[in-house]
């Protein structure tokens, strides 16, 4: 699915200051900033439709449940700098394109424009990326704001959460050929809560996501790896073989596991198993990472899970990525703790 240019450049330029945003042939009303990042912005946008009798955007969806009742969605505006940019905005699309499944967040359309570069300005290319809008938050959001009333989720709730990101990455780690996601981590999780049922999640954004097995055969190979996931593959959350990679290593899905099982317990207890080391002196997050050396919170107030979710954490958290459990090992073992736990 390739990108399509546009030259509707003047209509464009009314998203710097509000006003209306064509992705293709839709037009989006821009009703407020969600967040940004890097050089992207996320936005909650609104479909205005020419004839209201007539579907727009939502004719083009793989999948119809992806409509919005109100016609509003997730916008995110890439600025686009140089040729290298533009092919990593490329591949996200390409990625994001690939997958259909219920815990992955879904493009819904897009369009990539040329832009005339007016004064201060040093991008060439913008992007649009459509997706369906999730107003919950993240996890990280919802685990900053229970955080802060001291509240915390369920053993169930831990549990339903973290099945269904298992269920999206099954997906990617069992596509042909394999992809890994390489950014799992709680910012990357969207929520969304329901009455009497536990928070639907979703994983989100692949622009880190690339076929899973590489074949490392050279010290340069390595350092070239170690160099690209430090700058996609956040710090926290990053496998042990991707700080030190060996010069003769198979690298392969795990690496996602690795992310999966600090994700779980930054489910129970709000951060990385790893981030203590950051707030001691001398302290070194790499070495932590490297050695497993998992602290787990003892303070009174800190929610009490069973002893069997602390061990399924470091099952997954193993430093030899060849001796890792692989998702479907994940999905077998987490359906035993939910039939056990979640009456």
């Amino acid at each position: 699915m390739g990108c399509s240019f546009s030259g509707l450049n003047a209509l464009y330029d009314a998203v710097n200051g509000g006003g209306d945003v064509w992705i293709n042939d839709n037009r989006f009303r821009i009703v407020r900033q969600l967040g940004e990042g890097g050089f992207a912005y996320v936005y909650l946008v609104k479909e205005i439709l020419a004839d209201p009798a007539k579907p727009g955007v939502s004719k083009k969806f793989k999948d119809p449940s992806h409509a919005s009742d109100n016609g509003t969605y997730a916008m995110k505006k890439v600025l686009i700098q140089n040729s290298e940019q533009l092919d990593l905005v490329k591949e996200e699309i390409r990625v994001s394109s690939l997958f259909s499944h219920p815990n992955l967040l879904p493009l819904l359309d897009h369009a990539v424009i040329a832009v005339k570069a007016s004064e201060g300005q040093s991008w060439k290319h913008e992007a649009y990326l459509l997706f369906p809008v999730h107003m919950d938050g993240t996890l990280l959001d919802n685990a900053t704001a229970m955080k802060a009333k001291k509240e915390s989720f369920s053993t169930s709730d831990v549990l339903q959460i973290f099945r269904q990101l298992c269920a999206g990455l099954k997906h990617m780690h069992n596509f042909e050929p394999s992809y890994a996601h390489n950014d799992v981590k709680p910012g990357n999780v969207l929520l969304t809560h329901r009455k009497g049922q536990p928070p639907l999640a979703i994983l989100m954004d692949f622009g880190s996501a690339r076929p899973a097995r590489k074949q490392i055969r050279s010290r340069s190979e390595a350092l070239q790896l170690q160099e690209w996931a430090s700058e996609h593959v956040s710090a926290p959350f990053r496998a042990p073989e991707l700080w030190d990679c060996p010069s003769h290593a198979d690298i392969d899905e795990r690496t996602d596991i690795w992310s999966l099982g600090c994700t779980l317990y930054a489910i129970m207890y709000g951060v990385s198993p790893f981030e203590y080391a950051l707030g001691e002196s001398g302290g070194s997050l790499q070495l932590a990472i490297v050695n497993a050396q998992v602290k787990w919170p003892t303070g009174l107030s800190d929610p009490k899970y069973p002893e069997a979710l602390h061990q399924f954490v470091t099952w997954m958290l193993q430093p030899q990525a060849t001796v890792r459990p692989h998702i479907d090992d994940i999905v077998i073992h987490v359906d035993k703790l939910i039939s056990k736990f979640s009456h």
